[in-house]
This record gives C-alpha cells, structure tokens and sequence, in this order.
C-alpha cells in the first residue's frame, strides 16, 4: 500500500505545467507523437508527475507505433492501479497512480512479450530519472 497524497486543484496547479495539469488531474490526452517521452530512449525510471511515485523501468518501453510511451509492465504492480473507463463510448482501462489518482493513460491487451500489455501512457503524465 502507498501512503495516500491528496491536494486541492490549486496545490496541484502550482507544480504543475498547464498541459500536466490537464493530462494527470482532469484525465487529458496529449496528441500522439508530440510528448517529451514518446521517442525516449535513456536508461532510467519514469516517476509519476505529481507525486514522484516509481512507474516504469526503461527496460520495459517499447515502441508501440501509437506515438506514446509504452511498457509491457510497471516497476511493480502495486504502483500502477486501473479502473473502468467508458468515456469515448467505449469501454478502456484506464491506468491511474495508486497513490495521488492522477490518470497516467490507458492499458492494453495487446502489447509484446512477456506480459502481453501495453501500458500506453502520456508523456505529461510522467517525469523521468535517469540511471546514476
């Protein structure tokens, strides 16, 4: 379990860009091939952009064609938590950080090896620590 972080819109919107802000506290989209990590390539960890939460390893990105960063797994199970959307007329996964609910994107059934699943995330959802 994580310890929960809760803030109000105004203290999210203080260390948040705009485009975070709409993407992570009001379920955004960013457009394809236009995110800071779609074409991402560096060794490291993607954090979630407001609360730092560890999500995905760069091992596990991959190149999924959709123009945003993909991974056929998180760091760890428990850092990633999913629910039903069925906004779009259209019943998703939607991938949320477990510990402040900010929406990340959405998961897929049909990624590579070994899992099968593809986490297709906004790059304004993340923020990247490279390997030491």
């Amino acid at each position: 379990m994580h310890e929960r972080i809760e803030k109000s819109p105004e203290e999210w919107r203080a260390h948040l860009t705009e485009e975070e802000f709409h993407v992570a506290r009001e379920a955004g989209t960013e457009r394809a091939f236009t995110g800071r990590y779609w074409d991402h390539h560096a060794k490291g960890t993607y954090e979630c952009v407001c609360c730092g939460l560890e999500l995905f390893a760069s091992e596990a990105k991959f190149d999924s064609g959709t123009g945003w960063p993909s991974f056929f797994q998180p760091v760890d199970p428990e850092n990633v938590a999913t629910k039903v959307d069925r906004k779009l007329f259209m019943k998703r996964t939607e991938a949320l950080c477990p510990r402040c609910d900010a929406h990340l994107g959405h998961v897929f059934p049909d990624g590579p090896k070994p899992t099968g699943m593809r986490y297709c995330m906004n790059s304004a959802a993340l923020k990247f620590k490279p390997d030491a």
